[in-house]
């Protein structure tokens, strides 16, 4: 038998931040954390220099939202590195002036398997990277096709649009973590929606997962990883914490008035393991170059058959990375507050 964690009342589950999630605060309902994060910068006594970057940050994010799809990527670009900037800054991440990354077109045909995008050693994107416990030590090369493939807010538009693409996240129904009765042994569990509930599932992610052989009526998956939960252990959230970092690296979510967390599969072609804010960042930046040097192929990208695809990411993206980095600034969870149930606030 099994027992689910709390923690003051409080089941505890996912976060959205990774590096210091604030597993005791309440969800924050907002239609956007601008002003939040702005207020919480002002609280927390940061230096005036990483609020100037958030509040600049904000300024490029709504002039993006005034210009067509050729301009806005230029504008999202440097919203999404003043936002970084501001991450880097509170969390004491040391970063250079430099972006930290480029890109480039294979040939003239249009397609996004031609465009190409290079991480390098030094800069913010790599800064971003360390800060996510990311590998930066040599220059990584991916195309934009497979960036996009890896982000869980445009992967519906993704498998449409390339239709043979195997299906990378499996979404979640339920998580939760939960410890062995009468033994401090403890462990995430995920139940999966039940048209992924199937063993062909469990092999998609057997490397760090297993079935969970507590629950009988319900398709349950484990983390072949634990961690230690004692009651009277003054260090338990912190020790919560750590094993919460090492499993985010697997599993994302998508922002908006609901939690929607996926398991990120492993171990096939396309596949990035990077996080979504850093594949974000890169993309949005290989887009801002076609926009600033060659508006005429992005022009013609956005006029392809990869149209729809294209344009999710350029107007999805901003949302997603801000939600993002705000969570992790504050270590806050943000929701939008339309239609959301109890369950989510909990």
């Amino acid at each position: 038998m099994v027992k689910i964690i709390s923690y003051k009342g409080k089941n505890l589950t996912l976060h959205k931040a990774i590096k210091n999630p604030n597993f005791e605060g309440k969800t924050v309902l907002v239609n956007d954390p601008w002003e939040y994060v702005e207020m919480w910068l002002k609280r927390n006594n940061h230096n005036d220099e990483a609020l100037f970057y958030w509040q600049q940050s904000r300024q490029f994010y709504e002039a993006s939202t005034m210009l067509p799809l050729t301009s806005s990527p230029l504008t999202t670009y440097y919203c999404f590195l003043n936002a970084a900037k501001t991450l880097l800054i509170v969390k004491n991440v040391p970063f250079s002036d430099y972006h930290g990354v480029g890109g480039w077109s294979k040939n003239s045909k249009v397609s996004l398997s031609n465009e190409y995008i290079q991480i390098h050693t030094g800069g913010i994107l790599p800064a971003l990277c360390k800060y996510l416990d990311e590998p930066v030590n040599t220059r990584e090369t991916y195309v934009l096709r497979d960036v996009l493939y890896n982000l869980p807010f445009i992967h519906r538009a993704y498998c449409l649009t390339y239709t043979s693409t195997k299906e990378l996240f499996i979404p979640i129904r339920k998580a939760f973590f939960a410890k062995k009765n009468g033994s401090s042994e403890s462990w995430f569990s995920a139940e999966i929606d039940p048209k992924y509930a199937n063993g062909h599932t469990l092999k998609k992610i057997a490397k760090n997962f297993e079935k969970d052989p507590n629950f009988q009526n319900a398709f349950v998956v484990r983390t072949k990883q634990r961690f230690r939960w004692r009651k009277d252990d003054p260090n338990k959230l912190n020790k919560l914490v750590t094993f919460h970092r090492k499993i985010r690296k697997q599993i994302h979510y998508i922002a908006g008035m609901s939690r929607l967390w996926y398991i990120k599969r492993e171990g096939i072609d396309g596949v990035i393991p990077r996080n979504p804010m850093s594949l974000t960042f890169a993309g949005m930046h290989r887009l801002s170059e076609l926009s600033r040097y060659e508006p005429v192929v992005l022009s013609k990208h956005l006029g392809s058959q990869h149209n729809w695809l294209l344009s999710e990411f350029i107007k999805n993206a901003p949302y997603q990375f801000i939600d993002h980095i705000a969570s992790e600034i504050t270590g806050e969870e943000f929701m939008s507050p339309g239609i959301v149930t109890r369950k989510d606030l909990l």
